[in-house]
């Protein structure tokens, strides 16, 4: 079953230090994920990976094309969809994990990694039950689960990040290299929790520069290459 479905994607940018030179990322750009399944984006720096990533969970509107994500059963449009359909789409359909926690000072690990469940409506002790055990099967020690992470180290934090993300059970899972600050124990530990989602149904799609990660969660890739100048 395709679980999203994006096609004819351009995105450009207008950089105003550069006399409103606009540079074209993404022309005519697609993907196709489908629940359990992981698609790894792949191509050189600059071949618009992170920007593809960021208009699938509509951080970035794209100028054109379509991003359909299969919610609540039907298909919805990401480019057309107000504002109350995005935040139900990245409230139970879309999940997206960063390549760093953008952590809120003062708001304890514990708070940040439940606060996706609560907002699904999950029982506050539930959630913050189900938050512990995530952050522990990530090795966060519960010493730390009452501190803010915003002391962390950066492993610490991205394990944070990590745990906020696979607590809840995403149809959609976006992916920008996950385990970039992990060590290979916890690297594994995610690997893991990967397949363990694709297992339930999920459809994932990440950044992988790790071979070894790539090979290990992968089921088909997607290589990008940089716009010409020309398209």
């Amino acid at each position: 079953m395709i679980a999203l479905h994006a096609t004819g994607l351009r995105k450009s940018f207008i950089l105003h230090l550069q006399n409103g030179m606009r540079l074209d990322v993404l022309h005519r750009a697609g993907i196709t994920a489908r629940a359990g399944q992981c698609v790894a984006l792949t191509g050189p720096s600059g071949a618009g990976k992170s920007t593809l990533l960021r208009a699938l969970y509509g951080n970035y509107l794209v100028d054109d094309g379509r991003i359909a994500i299969r919610h609540r059963g039907e298909m919805v449009d990401l480019t057309r969809a107000d504002t109350t359909t995005v935040l139900a789409l990245r409230r139970e359909t879309l999940g997206y994990v960063s390549q760093f926690l953008r952590a809120m000072p003062r708001v304890c690990a514990l708070e940040i990694v439940a606060a996706p469940l609560l907002e699904r409506g999950e029982d506050p002790q539930t959630a913050r039950e189900k938050a512990g055990a995530m952050l522990g099967r990530l090795h966060v020690h519960p010493r730390l689960h009452n501190l803010p992470p915003v002391t962390f180290s950066g492993g610490e934090q991205q394990r944070v990040n990590l745990a906020r993300a696979f607590v809840c059970d995403w149809p959609v899972l976006l992916l920008d290299e996950p385990t970039a600050s992990l060590d290979p124990a916890n690297r594994d530990m995610v690997i893991g929790l990967m397949n363990d989602s694709k297992s339930r149904g999920a459809a994932l799609i990440g950044i992988f520069h790790d071979e070894f990660i790539r090979d290990a969660v992968a089921d088909t890739a997607l290589r990008l290459e940089p716009v010409k100048e020309d398209a």
